[in-house]
């Protein structure tokens, strides 16, 4: 196992550059914020990784208030991320309370030389950049590192705490707040995930609210109701995914009653002995069971309500787009499900494709990988889709797409193998629902439901794009790949229990690796490279355990881990070195 963080000469952090600011009343620069500490979180809003950030610095940034000062740096992934209006949606949506620099030419993210989301780099108060995290699951790190530097700082003389920067955007007003999915209930009304409100809420027929069934959900976003006879045996009719509270709970529709079938309210990670769960984004019921789509770590699992008996039923936690054994299988941020037949549709938002489970197997119908997007109909093989979070089921057997980044309805025809547009000019559509002959629409940055025609048709633009990331050039012949790890203050690397880190590499497409792939618990690995191949993508997936120092009863240990996507060239001249920092200070 390689500890060897990334160390670099001791360098001022580049300023701050992008096109605006939000959750602020001006531009910020690292001169005025002088005196504070200042973490920056490279984060793109498609990215659950990075929204488990949000959530674990919010302790850490009230701990250090008046000393330490969060940036976001908003470096989007998808094309629709970079639009402006849509990261002011999402600011909001998900609740994130420092400033925010909207970064859509990657400027700041290439001048820190991010590589991954969510990266997060840490300066000190003389502007000095003192350590950089990947991924999540860091917050402890960060909390250990800031007690150390802030005592040092204190007796220097440097730490000058000042107030914060950060100004609340104005909330809207209505009934319904970045609703999610909704589901039609027997008398016509549906029932909706609010998530912005943190409620369930029935609506009637034209969108009207009647009631809100629930409330005090920490963002719900998928609902199941449960066949007639399973709910009267459970006492209960609906499955709610909490996504952020990492639950799935079970509401009883007459009294709005909600009882926690799975999960604690904390996330589960790599090395967790117990059950928990990790943003639940959907619920469906298929072939006798609640399916369930893991998004937080690219997974499908299954809960049984009768027995209450949760289980892992796809996938590896590995992000990606890879058919086969429901077991080997690769997912991406699963965000939609719909059964029909003997099939359980899945939208998987971050490989944006149209994917299935069948005899056993996942298959793909739509889409080609965690960097290729667009707005694409025609055959499947060509067919484009940008970061989709749902589907429904349609009467000819057809399959409806929630296009949610490319703001449209789509339809893919299981028979033809093609994928057509049925509406456009919609406002992130993340759920559908059949109505007779419509199809009722969730408009999440609308705020409402709105009703499409089922044989209304439009044009897809018929863009393709790939996600704009630096590319890394690389030499032919062998690559040393190391992925660098510094426990945090107090903490050590502690193998009595087996080894404490574990790095795969795999690769799109996978001749680009000749040899050196697959599993290993060294965070150092030599790979073989095809220089025929020209180019592709390395994926690596590391973590690392961390324990006190001290040990004995009590002792806590942390899991640090991260995947990452490498875009490379093989050409003469190129690297023969890929350092990837885990965890280290500089």
């Amino acid at each position: 196992m390689s500890e060897r963080p990334t160390r670099v000469p001791r360098v001022r952090a580049p300023e701050l550059r992008g096109r605006g600011w939000l959750n602020t009343e001006g531009p910020l620069s690292l001169g005025e914020l002088r005196g504070r500490f200042v973490l920056l979180d490279f984060w793109t809003f498609c990215c659950i990784n990075c929204l488990h950030v949000l959530d674990e610095l919010r302790e850490v940034e009230e701990k250090y208030d008046g000393e330490l000062v969060v940036i976001g740096v908003h470096s989007p992934k998808f094309e629709h991320e970079a639009d402006a209006a849509a990261l002011a949606a999402a600011v909001q949506r998900y609740d994130v309370r420092h400033p925010v620099l909207d970064d859509p030419e990657l400027v700041t993210w290439q001048a820190y030389t991010a590589r991954a989301w969510p990266t997060l780099v840490l300066v000190d108060p003389e502007g000095y950049v003192v350590a950089q995290y990947a991924g999540e699951g860091h917050a402890h790190a960060v909390d250990a590192l800031l007690a150390d530097l802030r005592e040092e700082h204190r007796a220097k003389g440097t730490l000058q705490p000042g107030d914060s920067p950060y100004v609340a955007p104005s909330v809207p007003e209505g009934d319904l707040r970045f609703p999610a999915k909704a589901v039609r209930l027997p008398d016509g009304h549906f029932l909706v995930a609010d998530a912005g409100h943190g409620a369930i809420a029935e609506v009637d027929a034209d969108g009207a609210l009647v009631r809100r069934v629930a409330e005090g959900l920490d963002q719900p976003n998928g609902l199941c109701l449960l066949p007639d006879d399973v709910a009267a045996a459970v006492g209960y009719e609906v499955v709610v995914a909490e996504t952020v509270g990492h639950r799935l709970r079970g509401l009883t529709l007459a009294t709005g009653e909600l009882r926690t079938l799975a999960g604690d309210g904390h996330q589960w990670m790599q090395g967790d002995g117990t059950v928990r769960l990790s943003s639940p984004w959907d619920v469906a019921w298929h072939d006798g069971l609640v399916w369930v789509a893991m998004a937080g770590i690219h997974q499908l699992w299954t809960l049984d309500p009768r027995t209450g008996e949760v289980r892992v039923a796809a996938g590896t936690t590995n992000e990606g787009l890879l058919d086969g054994p429901l077991a080997d299988a690769w997912l991406a941020q699963t965000s939609g499900l719909v059964p029909g037949g003997d099939r359980l549709w899945v939208v998987d938002s971050e490989t944006s494709s149209l994917r299935y489970v069948e005899d056993g197997a996942l298959h793909t119908a739509v889409g080609r990988g965690l960097f290729d997007f667009g707005f694409t109909d025609g055959p499947a093989d060509e067919a484009l889709l940008q970061h989709p979070l749902g589907a429904a089921l349609l009467p000819d057997g057809s399959v409806a797409v929630a296009d949610t980044y490319n703001g449209a309805v789509r339809r893919y025809d299981p028979v033809a193998r093609t994928l057509g547009t049925v509406a456009t000019g919609l406002a992130e559509p993340s759920g559908l629902v059949v109505d007779g002959d419509q199809l009722v629409v969730v408009e999440s940055a609308a705020h409402r439901l709105t009703r499409v025609p089922l044989g209304a048709s439009a044009r897809a633009s018929g863009s393709a794009h790939t996600t704009q990331r630096p590319v890394t050039d690389v030499a032919p012949g062998t690559l040393e790949i190391v992925v660098s790890f510094e426990p945090p203050p107090g903490q050590k690397v502690d193998d009595r229990f087996g080894p404490p880190s574990q790095l795969l590499v795999e690769a799109t497409p996978p001749a680009l690796v000749r040899e050196g792939d697959g599993r290993g618990t060294d965070l150092v690995r030599t790979v073989l490279l095809d220089a025929t191949v020209g180019d592709g993508v390395l994926h690596v997936a590391a973590r690392a355990a961390s324990c006190d120092e001290g040990g004995g009863e009590g002792a806590a240990c942390h899991m640090h881990q991260q995947d990452w996507g490498v875009p490379v060239r093989v050409v003469e001249g190129g690297v023969s070195r890929l350092e990837l920092p885990l965890s280290g200070r500089s």
